[in-house]
C-alpha cells in the first residue's frame, strides 16, 4: 500500500537544487565572505551574522518543490502560506500549487480536496481538527511543520495531560499559535489562554493575585482562550509556552511575571503545584535576535530589515532595531525606488506602509538583516537597489 504521509521529503534533493538556486545571491555570499561587510557607493553595509532562511524554512520550501517534482500531474494544495514571504508563496502558485486560506479558527475548507490530491502542511503546522480531516480524506500529506514548533506542541500537550492550563505568549490570530493551542484538545479537559504582551499578562496576573474582575477578562480574552474557560479554576495551574518567533526577552519576562503572581496567590512553598515554564523560542529566532542586538551596538546611520509584514520574527527584528537607530522594514526589494530616491516601508507600530524620500541622506553606514522567511536573493536585490539609488 502506498504511503500517504511524508515528513522527510521524497529523496529528490538533487533534482530540485537547480530550481532552489533562484533563492541564492552571489552578492550576499560575497558580503559574508568579506567579514559580513561591503563598502560601495559611499555606504558601508554591515550584515548581521545570522539572517534570512533558517533550517525549518529552508526544509519547508525544499519539500514543496520536491512534492511538485514527485507528483507532476496531481492537484497540490498548500494549507495557507508555506512561510510568511510573498515572493516564495507567489513562486509556489506559479508552480500550480493552490493556496487554501484558513478561517478564523485556523481550520480549512477541505471539501475541495480529493483522496488523489496532495496537500502540503506549512512550517507553522495546522490545527488538530484540520490534520484529522485530511487523514480521513486519505490524500497524500507532505508535512513540513518545523521541528521547533513540534517541540512546543509536546510541551502544551504535557501541560494538558498534567492538568495545567497552557498559557501561550503569542498572537492569537497567527497560524502557529492556532495550531499550538489546538494541541490541548488531544487531552480531555485541556485548557489554554493566549497573551500577546506584558500588558495583557498584567490583566491576567491581576485576576490571579487579587481575585479580580471576571467580566474584564471575558471581554478581553473571549477569542484568546479555550471554550468553556473558567478563570476561577483554570488559572490556578499554569504552564507557560510561546509562539516560537516572539521576542525572547519578552517571553522570559512574561513567564517571570506569572511565576510571581502564582507565588503571591499560593505561597512559594506551593509554587511547584501551580506553575511550570519552558522556553520554547526556537534557536534560529534567538540567533537572529542576538545577532541584530550585537550589530546595533555599532554606530549605524540606518537599519534595513527585509521580510514579510506578516512575519512575526521579522517584525520583532524591526522592533529591536528601531529602538536604536532609523529602521526601514521592507517586504521586498521593490519597495526601494532608485530612480525617485524613495522607499516604501512599514514603520514600527504602523498598520501599513508609508513612502518617504531622501531616506539615504547622511547614511554612510547601514546595517542589514532579514527574517527567517526571507531568501538571500531578496536581501541581495535590496542592497543592489540601495546602491542604484546612491549611484
Amino acid at each position: 500500500m502506498e504511503s500517504t504521509y511524508f515528513r522527510k521529503g521524497f529523496g529528490l534533493k538533487s533534482e530540485v537544487q537547480t530550481d532552489l538556486r533562484t533563492y541564492h545571491s552571489g552578492l550576499v555570499d560575497r558580503i559574508r565572505e568579506n567579514g559580513y561587510e561591503l563598502t560601495e557607493g559611499g555606504i558601508t553595509f554591515k550584515l548581521a551574522r545570522e539572517f534570512g532562511f533558517c533550517y525549518g524554512v529552508d526544509r519547508a520550501v525544499e519539500y514543496a518543490y520536491q512534492a511538485r517534482t514527485r507528483f507532476p500531474d496531481r492537484t497540490i494544495y498548500l494549507l495557507g502560506e508555506i512561510i510568511h514571504n510573498p515572493h516564495v508563496n507567489r513562486r509556489l502558485e506559479e508552480m500550480d500549487i493552490a493556496i487554501l486560506e484558513s478561517g478564523e479558527s485556523g481550520t480549512f475548507d477541505s471539501s475541495v480536496i480529493r483522496p488523489e490530491d496532495v496537500v502540503i502542511i506549512p512550517a507553522f503546522g495546522v490545527t488538530v481538527q484540520s490534520f484529522e480531516e485530511l487523514r480521513d480524506i486519505g490524500c497524500v500529506l507532505v508535512d513540513t511543520t518545523c521541528g521547533s514548533v513540534l517541540n512546543v506542541w509536546k510541551r502544551v500537550q504535557l501541560y494538558a495531560r498534567e492538568g495545567f492550563t497552557a498559557l501561550v505568549h503569542g498572537k492569537y490570530f497567527h497560524e502557529e499559535t492556532k495550531a499550538t493551542v489546538s494541541q490541548v484538545t488531544r487531552h480531555q479537559g485541556g485548557k489554554y489562554i493566549i497573551v500577546r504582551d506584558m500588558r495583557e499578562s498584567e490583566i491576567v496576573c491581576d485576576f490571579i493575585e487579587n481575585n479580580g474582575d471576571v467580566t474584564r477578562l471575558q471581554e478581553h480574552f473571549a477569542h484568546q482562550w479555550s471554550e468553556g474557560f473558567d478563570p476561577a479554576t483554570d488559572l490556578a495551574k499554569i504552564g507557560v509556552a510561546n509562539q516560537t518567533t516572539m521576542l525572547a526577552g519578552e517571553s522570559l519576562a512574561i513567564a517571570a511575571r506569572f511565576k510571581l503572581a502564582l507565588e503571591r496567590r499560593y505561597g512559594p512553598e506551593n509554587l511547584g503545584n501551580h506553575f511550570r515554564s519552558f522556553d520554547t523560542i526556537c534557536s534560529a529566532t534567538q540567533d537572529r535576535q542576538d545577532a541584530v542586538l550585537k550589530l546595533i551596538e555599532e554606530p549605524l546611520d540606518a537599519m534595513l530589515v527585509i521580510g514579510g509584514y506578516n512575519s512575526s520574527n521579522t517584525n520583532h527584528l524591526a522592533k529591536i532595531c528601531s529602538q536604536k537607530t532609523a529602521t526601514y522594514h521592507i517586504e521586498d526589494a521593490v519597495c526601494i525606488d532608485p530612480e525617485a530616491g524613495r522607499i516604501r516601508h512599514k514603520p514600527m507600530g504602523a498598520k501599513g506602509e508609508v513612502e518617504v524620500g531622501h531616506w539615504l541622506d547622511g547614511v554612510r553606514t547601514m546595517g542589514v538583516t532579514a527574517g527567517a522567511s526571507t531568501p538571500n536573493n531578496k536581501i541581495g536585490e535590496a542592497i543592489e537597489r540601495v546602491l542604484m539609488t546612491v549611484g
